[in-house]
């Protein structure tokens, strides 16, 4: 597994208030609190007891008065999306705990741990809306109420625990420990529940930091009850914890733009125990703003690309899902991947699995040997500008399963006209831009960038260095010197060349691989050499590109527009359009070049206006 950062803060906003015994008129309130915990543990029917006759939902507990209740939100005044209560020793007579084993039972299992009635708090009722499981509110509310009792002075906690998805486990992972010999099925929860004991001296297990940070912290997410927003219009808060927003109170910056430069998904497999605690703590953490999970949509794609005939029979594609999971549960399935840029948490199929149903729309076109032997090849990109169009087809086509990237720019608004992306990206170094999308289309790439651009300290590390040299080269920068000095590489290397000129659909290829001693750029600049190309002037750069390009062969769009660069135009003129053409190009050579197919050197044009001229036209 990769390496996981995390942040103290976290984005959940969560409220506790105790609702004292001595006020009657708090019962609109406890009826709202039990309202929202038995439609959650009504859990579409699979607990039918919480559901009343008249359709409503019930969870009616005499516990819930003089107890602190804790309410947790995605955003300050947004729904509520889970809830935890604590119940301090002053109730202990109505404890859920208690009447499970009942009295006598209970004081003993007390004094066997060394514990006494007035020191044990209980937690009971951790409840949490599906959508809000996966972003880790679980963790954060069972946390904070194990904060909020230490704070309250508690030597001890107890509660009941369901066992049928691993509540059990989930709480030990906290430092509480099943009391032995209290298991047993309980109807109204359709499940075995057994009694958890936790020890405040034994700190929280894996979450330790995290409770210790919220024991801090805790005061300051107590509000009174008729502020809890549960029933009626909701007052505005306090910030409750780091991290956390007032209503209407301003948002800060986070970290996503030009300084926040990662571009390197990471990758979880949970059926592995160390990267399950790292994938938990990530949870926690609040850095996962959204979830993602068609697991199940994945695998039944996976089956259907395998045996296409299954698709009329949903029955047989269900019997084959569940014979490729064999016993494996369905989050375990599979990898996990984080892209800490967006904050998104992604569920897919294996690497090999997911590669397969990602290509099957290749083959007719791709076979399945020549797939793998596309993405056991190494691709460099220099310039990733007119290369970024290169570098996603190159991906999404799988042409390439490893990449080195190359630009010193970064992404200017000039630049919007033709590069895919947006204004979150702006004073973003191109390389993190490309190495980011394409690694969202494939998690499992292999990529290295080099935002300095590529220059003569780099130049080795780029064709041999790293993790092994490039099979290939897409040239698409705009300096004279590095055109050349990288083509002078590639030859020496025996490594093919192409590149697009975003004009008129111009294809350049030059076949090293095949010809050791062909000349640079088809001869067209004579002999010179790259040491010849430094510290010209701007008029002698567009002369040399000119050249290199072919000025006769130039479209007149181009022509006209070379008198005005830096007069009355700032720079080259390019189009998105003839981009994504030369993404096509530069694709479609590089992949019959590496499948030994034919594709010479020479300059090829895909000249739009006159191949779909009215002359070419195949209909009348």
């Amino acid at each position: 597994m990769k390496n996981v950062h995390t942040t103290p803060g976290v984005p959940w906003h969560v409220t506790a208030f105790r609702v004292p015994r001595e006020e009657p008129e708090a019962a609109e309130l406890v009826g709202s609190i039990r309202e929202l915990r038995a439609r959650i543990l009504f859990d579409r029917g699979r607990r039918p007891d919480f559901r009343t006759p008249e359709g409503g939902y019930a969870d009616d507990q005499e516990l819930d008065f003089g107890a602190w209740h804790f309410v947790g939100r995605r955003e300050a005044d947004g729904p509520p999306l889970g809830y935890v209560r604590l119940s301090t020793p002053e109730t202990g007579a109505l404890f859920q705990s208690r009447a499970y084993l009942g009295a006598d039972r209970y004081e003993e299992v007390l004094r066997e741990h060394g514990l006494g009635v007035a020191e044990t708090f209980e937690h009971s009722r951790l409840v949490v809306e599906h959508q809000a499981r996966k972003l880790g509110l679980g963790v954060h509310l069972n946390a904070t109420a194990i904060a909020a009792a230490r704070c309250l002075g508690a030597k001890a906690m107890i509660g009941t625990s369901g066992t049928a998805d691993g509540q059990d486990r989930f709480h030990e992972r906290f430092g509480f420990r099943p009391v032995p010999g209290t298991r047993r099925y309980v109807g109204q929860y359709t499940e075995d529940v057994v009694i958890m004991l936790y020890r405040a001296a034994d700190r929280a297990g894996e979450y330790t930091d995290l409770v210790e940070r919220l024991e801090e912290t805790f005061p300051a997410v107590i509000v009174p009850a008729r502020r809890s927003g549960l029933d009626g219009p909701r007052e505005p808060l306090a910030p409750t914890v780091p991290g956390s927003l007032a209503q209407g109170a301003p948002r800060p910056a986070t970290a996503l733009g030009p300084t926040d430069e990662s571009w390197q998904p990471v990758l979880f497999d949970v059926g592995r125990e160390p990267d399950r605690r790292d994938f938990d703590a990530l949870l926690g953490s609040g850095r996962v703003r959204e979830v993602l999970d068609t697991i199940d949509d994945q695998l039944r794609e996976l089956i259907t690309s395998r045996e296409p005939v299954l698709r009329s029979s949903p029955e047989a594609v269900d019997r084959a899902v569940a014979e490729q999971l064999a016993g494996t549960r369905t989050h375990e399935y599979g990898t996990w991947v984080w892209y800490p840029w967006s904050g998104r948490l992604v569920h897919l199929l294996p690497r090999e699995e997911f590669r397969l149903v990602r290509t099957d729309r290749n083959r007719g076109r791709i076979e399945r040997p020549q797939q793998r032997g596309l993405l056991g090849r190494r691709i460099g990109i220099i310039g990733l500008s007119v290369g970024s169009s290169a570098a996603l087809t190159f991906a999404m086509e799988g042409i390439g399963g490893a990449f080195k990237l190359a630009d010193f720019d970064t992404l200017s608004v000039s630049n919007l006209n033709r590069l895919r992306a947006g204004v979150h990206h702006l004073g973003l170094n191109k390389c993190v831009i490309a190495a980011r999308q394409m690694l969202e289309i494939d998690p499992w790439l292999e990529i290295e960038i080099h935002p300095g651009g590529l220059t003569d300290d780099t130049m080795e590390e780029f064709f041999t260095g790293g993790a092994g040299p490039i099979d290939l080269l897409v040239e698409e920068c705009d300096t004279p010197y590095v055109k050349l000095a990288a083509r002078e590489r590639a030859r020496a290397l025996g490594i093919p060349v192409v590149m697009d000129a975003n004009d008129r659909g111009l294809l350049d290829v030059e076949r090293f691989d095949l010809e050791p001693d062909r000349p640079l750029l088809h001869g067209l600049l004579g002999e010179t050499t790259s040491a010849d190309l430094t510290g010209l002037t701007f008029e002698q750069t567009v002369d040399v590109i000119l050249t290199m390009v072919d000025r006769e062969r130039i479209s007149p769009e181009l022509s006209a527009a070379i008198g005005q660069i830096g007069t009355t135009l700032s720079s080259w003129p390019q189009l998105a359009s003839g981009v994504a053409l030369g993404g096509a190009l530069t694709a479609e050579a590089a992949r019959r070049i590496l499948l030994g197919q034919p594709r010479p050197s020479g300059r090829f044009y895909a000249d739009l206006e006159i191949l779909t001229s009215a002359d070419r036209s195949t209909v009348a």
